[in-house]
Parts: C-alpha cells; structure tokens; sequence
C-alpha cells in the first residue's frame, strides 16, 4: 500500500531527525556528558532545534518543488525552464501568488495572440474583398472589349476609361498597403524638419478646390493667421494626413457645407491642427473602429465615393509614428472634427 505524499514527507522527514537527534546525542555523551552534563544538554538542544531547522526547511522546499515542476511538466501552456529550485518556498501564499501572475501572463499572451489571429484573418478577408470589386470590374470590361465590343469606338472608349478607373483604385489600395506595411514594420524614418503649417494646409486646400466646387463645399480657416506657424516634423507625412482627412470631409461633408481648418495652442510644447466638418458626422457606435483597416461606417456609399478604406489608418498610423496624438468628436446630423498635435518649432 503506497503512503499519501504527505504522509511519506513526514514519515522521511521524522527519519532524518531521529538520525540527526541519535547522532548529535552519541557525539556529546562521549565529549560531555560524563564532565557536564548540563553543558551536554544545552548543546544538544541547540543542535537539534538547528538540524530540524535545516533538515524541515530543505525537505519543505524538495517536496513543494518536485510538486510544482510536475505541474509544469503536465500543463503546456508552462514552461519548466522558467520554474527553478529557488523560487519553491514554504510560504505556500507567495508561491501561489507566483504561480497566479505566470499563468496570468501566460493567459494574457494567449488572448494577444488569439486577437491578432482574428485580426490576421479579417485583415486577409478585408483586403480579398477589397480587391475583388475592382479587379472583377476591370475584367468584365476587358472580356466585353475582346469579345467584340471593341469594334465599336465609344463604347470602347467608355469601357476602357471604367476599366481605367477600376485599376486607379487598385493601385490606391496597393500603395496605401505598402505604405501601412512600411508604417507596422520598420517604422518608416521620420525625416523630422521645421516647416510652416499654414504653408501646407493652403498648398492640400489648393490642390482640392476642384473636388470640393464640385459639391460647393467651402475650404477655409478658421481665423485669418497673420504671421507663420513653425512646427516640427515630416513635411511629407503631414501632408499625407492632412490630404487624408480634408479629402474624407469633402467625401462625406453636406453639399453646400463647409470644411475649417484651425491651428491652436495645445499646451507649451506643441499645437492642435484641427480639421473640422458639418457634414453627416458619425454615430458613436461607429468612433472606437473608425481608425481599424478597411472599417466604412457606411459600405454602400464609402464604395460609391471611392477610396482604399485606409486613409484613417494610415493617419493614426504617420501621428503615432511623430508620438503624438490623434483625436476625434463627432456629433451625429451635426459632423466631426479630427485633430492631432504636433510639436512646436523651438
């Protein structure tokens, strides 16, 4: 009949003792007892409070610590290279207080792992179904060109000018994907330098009127600047925001409405760059996932509008890369207003 576990760690433990206890008794009844017996006596008793001492504590931590490690052994999700001798204790608390925060890391690294799975996957079925629609527009257009359409010169000028745009949108949503993965990877190299923002946001204002005349939406400030605002960043990438954002307020903006830009103090270090609309604005279900890839509060009409369903993920990806901060508010029927800071010129 085998013992309980504990019942052998007592029963090895108490022989260890009683040999220790025979042991240290012999050795002082030959060197004292026979002269001083009280001497002998003192001695023994600190002797065998000592061995028990050392003798209790070692076959506590063997015995808690061959235990442990064959938990690690028996759950994968342990590894016993992480677990060692001197970490098995007798205060039973404090290891399990250890053991607690290790497979509470462990499950948190799991649920990260699961999460970027998911994403892994939606990203995949995002991008499939992104460029599905253009590349089957293109070839239905190029089928219809070959199997005869060609022949007829407006219609192969109409076809061929659609199948045209379909591989504009292609070549958008590939260079906004290199531009994300470049982001995600190394970083992408600020070239940090002193520009003046108002510069910028007049030259992306000039180089959209057109689009926004087309729905006579106003392009302005929000107050006249009479003298330049310096800050510091990447000129190139800060234009790439602001064309981001200023385009998406012409895309959902009202017709007839009007899109500001402001520049404010934000604190002692840097300036708010603020790009505001009055157009349909969002619903706050909608604000948490509005920076995700791909994600379009609206699918029927962000379609129609055109776009590769990156800009604001390319956004929230350029400010972070400057370390520093994108914010939105949008009130719904009333419109949105996207800002970030950004460092001031010293």
């Amino acid at each position: 009949m085998r013992l309980k576990k504990t019942y052998s760690f007592a029963l090895w433990s108490s022989i260890y003792l009683a040999l220790a206890s025979i042991s240290a008794a012999s050795l002082l009844y030959f060197l004292f007892f026979k002269e001083n017996p009280w001497i002998a006596l003192i001695i023994f008793v600190i002797l065998i409070v000592l061995l028990s001492f050392f003798i209790i504590q070692y076959r506590a931590e063997r015995f808690i610590y061959k235990r442990i490690k064959k938990i690690y052994d028996q759950v994968s999700i342990l590894n016993v290279d992480d677990f060692n001798r001197s970490s098995a204790t007798t205060d039973i608390d404090a290891l399990s207080k250890s053991v607690q925060d290790y497979v509470e890391g462990k499950r948190i690294e799991i649920q990260n792992l699961t999460e970027r799975d998911s994403f892994r996957r939606d990203f995949l079925g995002n991008v499939a179904h992104e460029l599905k629609t253009p590349l089957f527009t293109v070839q239905g257009y190029i089928l219809t060109l070959i199997e005869g359409a060609a022949d007829d010169q407006m219609i192969r000028d109409k076809y061929l000018s659609r199948a045209n745009k379909g591989v504009e949108r292609l070549v958008s949503i590939v260079k906004d994907l290199d531009m994300i993965a470049k982001l995600e990877t190394d970083g992408m190299n600020m070239n940090s330098e002193v520009f003046n923002i108002l510069e910028v946001i007049q030259n992306v204002f000039d180089l959209f009127e057109m689009r926004a005349k087309k729905r006579n939406i106003a392009l302005q400030f929000d107050k006249a600047n009479e003298f330049p605002i310096f800050v510091k960043g990447d000129i190139e990438r800060i234009e790439q925001v602001l064309i981001n954002l200023i385009v998406n307020s012409i895309k959902y903006g009202k017709v007839n409405g009007i899109t500001t830009v402001g520049i404010e103090s934000y604190n002692d270090k840097k300036f708010i760059i603020k790009v505001s609309d009055n157009g349909e604005g969002i619903k706050q279900e909608n604000i948490p996932r509005l920076f995700e890839r791909f994600y379009r509060v609206d699918q029927s009409r962000s379609r129609e509008q055109g776009g590769s369903g990156l800009g604001l993920s390319i956004v929230k990806h350029i400010i972070e890369a400057h370390n520093e901060t994108i914010l939105l508010k949008s009130t719904y029927g009333e419109g949105s207003e996207f800002s970030f800071t950004l460092e001031k010129a010293k």
